[in-house]
């Protein structure tokens, strides 16, 4: 099946052109030029509307166990909804639980992956258990697709890693070319914050964030980037959500080290107010790292501006407001973490066009090409070339949507971006050639998505 694509503007992160794209089985056969005559089986007209690379969300939990839960996602509604919004791949988590083995738990998420997808996915390892055997599967993992592991330096008793922990991962990483992605807050210091409130009868959502604060993401972020120096490990810091913590990974990058970090839209739209909202409300918005004060957004703003913030991903865990969120009534630190916006992600950060606060190809490229190429996908993923995967994504500009739980596809009961009015909306999607969103319907299936196995980081010097 060839399909041509006429009459668009095509937006690479390099640069937008007037060409027609030419879709022949799952890649990109050609960039025509236009008026030059092409036959294909199918004729798109794009006129009026941008032709871009399918996004990547780098940073999903689909089917992830917490506080005796689980995220409300499965792999197969997750990437449905996915499809909907414009994302023609994820990069999931595999979580280790303390005891286990990195390919035991890589082979449980392939188990619960394979089949099941309806776009493209991979995988990164969460490392919560640092032992010579789980050094020693780092190999294993990255001849397996997968070159990025997570550590915590919150959640003690749970994931959280110690400084000798962390520096062991880091210089097997340095050894390897792998990438130690961070989730930086301090979680002792956190954990002593949280009992403080409790103690004082404080177990309103907005404890949550009062009890995270800024500096203690800021202090742990700079650690990380020492370690990181000593050992001459790559650091991905993730779901960076505070100025402290930009201006960390700012000064390191002005020194050339390989630090990169990513933020997420409800950093960039959603503050600590949304967490006190009145009654148990603001529980929709508990997530780790919390929101913060609206006075972070232009930092945040201004960072993907620079490339300090390189990538926008979700963290798209979703937990139902019904029976789950609910568990933390009057104790807030039993609130399951974690927000839904897969879907979102693509309309979001055009919202960031919209306004000014970025360029259509910086659009582009924090949501598509540099997830590509941090996560060794490029130029598979992440453009619109020759030879690249048909992850095609025809976009309107112009047309206007509500985000709403009673429109969205994610499987939660709430949105977090509730009444928000954007302006711009996926019009059809291409998923490896194949059509799966067009005309308002779905078109695609379960199973469709494949695993997507993964070079080195592109980025590194």
């Amino acid at each position: 099946m060839s399909t041509l694509i006429r009459n668009g503007l095509v937006i690479n992160a390099t640069g937008s052109h007037a060409a027609d794209v030419l879709i022949s089985g799952e890649h990109i056969a050609a960039l025509v030029t236009p008026g030059f005559e092409v036959q294909a089986d199918e004729v798109i007209d794009a006129a009026g509307k941008y032709v871009i690379p399918g996004g990547i969300d780098a940073h999903t939990h689909m089917e992830m166990p917490f506080g005796g839960t689980q995220s409300a996602d499965t792999f197969e509604t997750g990437t449905t909804a996915a499809a909907w919004g414009g994302t023609t791949t994820i990069v999931d988590f595999a979580v280790q639980p303390k005891g286990s083995s990195l390919l035991s738990t890589l082979d449980k998420w392939h188990s619960k992956a394979d089949g099941n997808c309806a776009v493209d996915y991979g995988f990164h390892m969460i490392i919560s258990d640092v032992n010579d055997e789980s050094l020693k599967e780092m190999d294993s993992c990255i001849a397996a697709g997968v070159n990025s592991f997570k550590m915590f330096m919150a959640y003690p008793g749970v994931f959280y890693a110690t400084d000798g922990e962390i520096l062991r991962a880091m210089q097997k990483a340095r050894e390897t070319g792998a990438t130690i992605m961070m989730h930086a807050e301090n979680g002792i210091a956190i954990d002593q914050l949280v009992a403080q409130a409790l103690a004082s009868g404080l177990g309103d959502p907005v404890q949550h964030g009062l009890t995270r604060p800024p500096e203690l993401e800021g202090e742990a972020t700079s650690r990380a980037i020492q370690l990181a120096k000593v050992t001459g490990s790559p650091l991905y810091i993730v779901h960076l959500s505070a100025a402290q913590a930009l201006d960390a990974v700012t000064a390191a990058r002005d020194t050339g080290q390989n630090v990169f970090a990513e933020t997420c839209p409800q950093y960039l739209y959603l503050s600590l107010e949304d967490l006190a909202r009145p009654g148990f409300e603001g529980a929709k918005f508990v997530a780790s790292p919390p929101l913060r004060p609206k006075e972070h957004q232009s930092s945040l703003w201004r960072g993907l501006r620079t490339n300090d913030l390189s990538v926008v991903s979700t963290d798209h865990c979703p937990f139902c407001f019904k029976d789950q969120k609910q568990l933390g009534v009057g104790d807030f630190s039993k609130i399951p973490n974690g927000m839904p916006g897969v879907e979102h992600r693509v309309d979001l950060l055009h919202q960031g066009v919209v306004k000014g606060e970025i360029t259509r190809e910086r659009w582009v490229e924090i949501v598509s090409t540099t997830p590509a190429r941090m996560f060794g996908m490029y130029p598979r993923k992440g453009v619109i070339a020759p030879g690249a995967d048909a992850d095609v994504v025809i976009y309107d500009p112009t047309a206007s949507q509500t985000i709403s739980a009673e429109t969205h596809h994610m499987a939660v009961d709430y949105s977090a971006y509730e009444g928000f009015e954007v302006t711009g909306r996926v019009d059809t999607v291409f998923s490896r050639g194949r059509k799966v969103i067009a005309d308002g319907a779905y078109h695609g299936s379960t199973g469709h998505g494949r695993f997507v196995s993964r070079d080195l980081n592109q980025y590194l010097v």
